[in-house]
């Protein structure tokens, strides 16, 4: 093999392995974040304002569905009350969700987790 073309075949090993490496340790971490707020997350301290055509509400629900978080989830287009949350929180879009009672606008795992483990919360 070509010296050249046996460093762009190091290159491109490289370049797979770092991907390889990354993609796992984000998978870890989030499994770690799941396992966490799992064991966190007491009935209705995870509340999330929903509407039925948000793709961000969607990945919400799968990720924490998979991880096994406990949360209530509610449709701000067919729940008067849902609705009623929504403008009372002043909340701009969805998913809005109330964790303990602190509202967060877009879902971020951390962000729920940091809430949670907020001590007397």
């Amino acid at each position: 093999m070509a010296p050249g073309r046996r460093s762009l075949v190091g290159l491109l090993v490289l370049v797979l392995g770092a991907s390889m490496a990354t993609q796992w340790w984000g998978h870890t971490r989030a499994s770690r974040q799941g396992e966490r707020l799992a064991a966190l997350a007491g009935p209705g301290d995870i509340r999330m304002l929903s509407s039925e055509t948000c793709a961000y509400c969607t990945a919400a629900r799968r990720w924490m569905t998979e991880h096994r978080v406990g949360f209530v989830e509610c449709f701000i287009e067919r729940d008067a009350q849902c609705q009623a949350l929504y403008d009372a929180t002043q909340s701009r879009g969805t998913p809005t969700l109330i964790v303990r009672g602190q509202r967060q606008l877009g879902f971020d795992a951390a962000r729920v987790l940091a809430a949670l483990e907020v001590p007397g919360s």
